[in-house]
């Protein structure tokens, strides 16, 4: 395998690895994961892991190219998702005060990183690896 493989490889592995990370932390409560955020969706992030990963180990550099696109356009649009729904959260509260005191104890945690890493990892080893050209010998 080329390095960049091996970079694409390792992104897709800590991607997935990074789902059973702790995101959020309401009240200081409990963690929650991708799958406590939103089961459905994680599972997405997951499948497409799993297919970067089958993907790397046979060698077939656009479905690499497009699943690390695609994990990466994923953790962004959940981020933005959790981001949103932390600030709406409590809404329903008419005291400003009072809204953002709860809004603040809602805690990122630092499975986000971990998160965009992988992503950030499958994106880059998936744009320097290049298609292996075939001369014939003269």
């Amino acid at each position: 395998m080329r390095p960049a493989s091996l970079l694409s490889l390792l992104g897709f592995i800590v991607l997935i690895a990074a789902t059973f990370c702790p995101m959020l932390r309401p009240f200081h409560l409990f963690n929650m994961n991708v799958y406590k955020l939103n089961q459905p969706y994680g599972m997405v992030i997951m499948l497409v892991g799993v297919i970067g990963i089958l993907c790397t180990v046979l060698n077939q550099t656009k479905v690499i190219r497009i699943a690390a696109w695609a994990s990466l356009i994923l953790v962004v649009l959940l981020y933005i998702a959790a981001f949103l729904k932390v600030k709406a959260s409590f809404s329903f509260i008419p005291f400003k005060g009072i809204n953002g005191f709860l809004t603040r104890q809602i805690a990122f945690k630092w499975g986000w990183y971990v998160l965009f890493t992988g992503a950030l990892l499958a994106v880059i080893g998936a744009s320097i690896s290049k298609k292996r050209v075939y001369t014939e010998a003269a």
